[in-house]
């Protein structure tokens, strides 16, 4: 039974991104923290705010950087606190905190915002999508030759796109998908619950359609989890995007 409203999840969700912003603003040096192979200091700092308000509103939380705790708990929120974190130390403005709320019923609520500009995408089951609170909608571009692919990593063979984009923030770069500035994005290697749940709530609210390469189930709230993900804009584009890959 989840026992925290969606909207009051989206309301904790920006209190909390703004916090993480705020910590961030504090932070003198964003490289690489020495702990892990790619974890920056951005991150733990992301990551204490993060985790430490959703576990403080009774949440349980499953973070790329801290794991799963709470698992007891109605409502486990998957949270990367920091994606792009490269893209931050770099000082590229595509880096992200993002937040999906997830009950017995699968994704509940989600919040994805871009730190570099305040940009915020949200989404509640059944109540659709929104880029800073006004509807959104993917492209109407059905196949690949006339799309703009977002990539992470690389195929090893051209996939017959009209243009893509490497632009380093999973998160943001599966929004893109959801309000039409990318016709569609294909994960070249995988990726953990974090970096994708909550845009994907939001792909799936605005309309736009999102699969694990191997049609595994995108929901989950396992940290050891790893999904390769393509994502379009309609189900002509999605067919196109699986028949390049797997041929």
């Amino acid at each position: 039974m989840t026992l925290i409203a969606p909207e009051d999840l989206l309301s904790l969700f920006e209190e909390t991104a703004r916090s993480v912003a705020a910590a961030l603003e504090s932070l003198a040096d964003w490289g690489l923290a020495g702990t892990r192979p790619g974890q920056h200091r951005s991150d733990i700092a992301a990551d204490e705010v993060a985790t430490g308000a959703l576990l403080d509103a009774g949440l349980g939380v499953c973070s790329e950087e801290s794991g799963l705790q709470g698992t007891d708990r109605a409502v486990i929120v998957v949270v990367d606190p920091l994606d792009g974190s490269t893209n931050a130390a770099q000082g590229i403005p595509w880096y992200a905190t993002s937040f999906c709320a997830v009950d017995d019923s699968g994704a509940l609520a989600a919040l994805v915002v871009n730190l570099a500009s305040g940009e915020r995408y949200s989404a509640i089951r059944g109540g659709g999508a929104y880029r800073d609170r006004r509807p959104i909608r993917p492209s109407q571009v059905g196949s690949l030759p006339e799309a703009v692919i977002g990539l992470s990593g690389y195929p090893s063979r051209h996939l017959r796109w009209r243009q893509y984009r490497a632009l380093g923030a999973a998160a943001l770069d599966l929004c893109a998908v959801a309000d039409g500035r990318l016709d569609g994005f294909v994960d070249c290697h995988s990726h953990g619950p974090w970096d994708y749940l909550g845009a994907m709530l939001v792909c799936r609210e605005a309309g736009a359609h999102v699969v694990d390469a191997a049609g595994r189930d995108l929901t989950t709230t396992d940290p050891g989890a790893r999904r390769s993900l393509l994502a379009a804009a309609g189900e002509g584009l999605l067919g196109d995007l699986c028949a390049a890959c797997a041929g």
